[in-house]
């Protein structure tokens, strides 16, 4: 179901949601950009967590403590809409707050962002997680048809499917259109043709090692083609393992000069959005997931995107695809998605008008979703 088919009922009243986390980017555009007046969403703020203060804004929410069963049964809300940071909890305890929220006769959302945890290293426990958080849902949404297909295969349940909203804010999707623009105005690339892979602190479901020696390749084949490398210190600075092994390989690949290798601590947003404006091409390395806040935020500053074939990522919106998961990976493919990349850029932004207007139509079937649930209850 998509949120075309949503019906639009007209809600006389304020409906009050906790939503998980409040803080989280995804969840606070999933309001509209201007405040309507009442009726509306009223989203609780996330509870403080001791000793997050100073963490960045969007991170003070984790662990999230409206999963605690004691919460939820003590707070003020309508809906309890479930989207991230219940990681590591134990599916008892997710269907000790499943019956706390329906004791309680609230109604219980959970958009389904992950059908496999990309974070974990096998799938045993978030599918577990997941066979106590759909079935109990009163309502399912995720991001994809292909998503929304998989959980009616699984759960027998119908997904309401809603799009990702944008991820960079506007002025700042602006700022990229225009530079973009100016560059095509200008006939010729005024800089290098860039290729970024980002390796963040190397999540399980990344394996950027198995991709790098044909991203080499293939950046080297191209006239004035760079690989950007960008990797965490924690990457870097590890003695064994997984990240060890990476950060041995990236380092002699740029003594090699093969790679421009960057390393750093956790970006700031603004600092996020100049280093995806400065690549024209970003290669997830994913090897297994479902969706990519990454990929949208390209999308919004313009910069094109090779994705892997495990996941929905190309349902999600235009990638070039290449064939990886956990057991395949097709070097040709990769290789070619590169040149593909090469020869079709500049990526076509989403641009901010689109953007906003599709959050619009994203807050209004949040709405139309929770006067629905609330409806039903009264």
């Amino acid at each position: 179901m998509s949120i075309a088919e949503v019906a639009r009922p007209q809600s006389h009243r304020t409906i009050t949601v906790a939503s998980v986390p409040a803080g989280h980017v995804y969840v606070r555009h999933l309001d509209p950009v201007e405040p309507p007046g009442p009726p509306g969403v009223r989203r609780l703020p996330d509870p403080p967590v001791p000793g997050s203060e100073d963490r960045a804004a969007d991170q003070r929410w984790w662990p999230p403590v409206m999963l605690d069963p004691r919460w939820a049964a003590e707070a003020d809300y309508d809906v309890f809409h479930l989207h991230f940071g219940f990681d590591a909890r134990d599916p008892e305890d997710l269907a000790e707050l499943v019956r706390t929220i329906q004791g309680r006769g609230k109604s219980l959302v959970y958009t389904a962002h992950d059908l496999r945890n990309p974070h974990h290293r096998d799938r045993e426990l978030h599918d577990r997680q997941l066979d106590v958080l759909v079935p109990a849902a009163d309502a399912l949404v995720t991001l994809t048809t292909g998503a929304a297909a998989e959980i009616e295969r699984r759960w027998g349940r119908t997904a309401l499917v809603v799009p990702h909203p944008h991820v960079v804010p506007f002025a700042r999707m602006r700022a990229a259109q225009a530079m973009r623009e100016a560059q095509r105005r200008a006939g010729t690339p005024a800089r290098a043709f860039r290729v970024g892979l980002h390796v963040k602190s190397l999540r399980e479901s990344m394996d950027p090692e198995r991709l790098l020696p044909t991203l080499i390749r293939a950046v080297d084949a191209i006239p004035g083609g760079e690989l950007v490398v960008n990797a965490h210190t924690d990457v870097m600075a590890a003695t064994e393992g997984r990240r060890a092994s990476l950060a041995r390989v990236l380092r002699e690949a740029a003594a090699r000069e093969q790679i421009t290798l960057q390393v750093h601590d956790y970006y700031s947003d603004d600092e996020l959005w100049d280093y995806l404006c400065g690549l024209d091409v970003s290669v997830l390395p994913y090897r297994f997931g479902t969706h990519s806040g990454w990929l949208e935020a390209c999308r919004d500053v313009g910069t094109a995107v090779i994705a892997p074939t495990c996941g929905y990522y190309a349902d999600q919106a235009p990638v070039m695809s290449y064939t990886h998961t956990e057991d395949d990976f097709d070097p040709a493919s990769l290789e070619e998605a590169v040149h593909q990349a090469h020869r079709g850029r500049p990526a076509t932004p989403v641009g901010p008008v689109a953007r906003r207007r599709q959050r619009e139509e994203i807050a209004a079937a949040h709405l139309a979703l929770y006067a629905d649930l609330v409806d039903a209850r009264s």
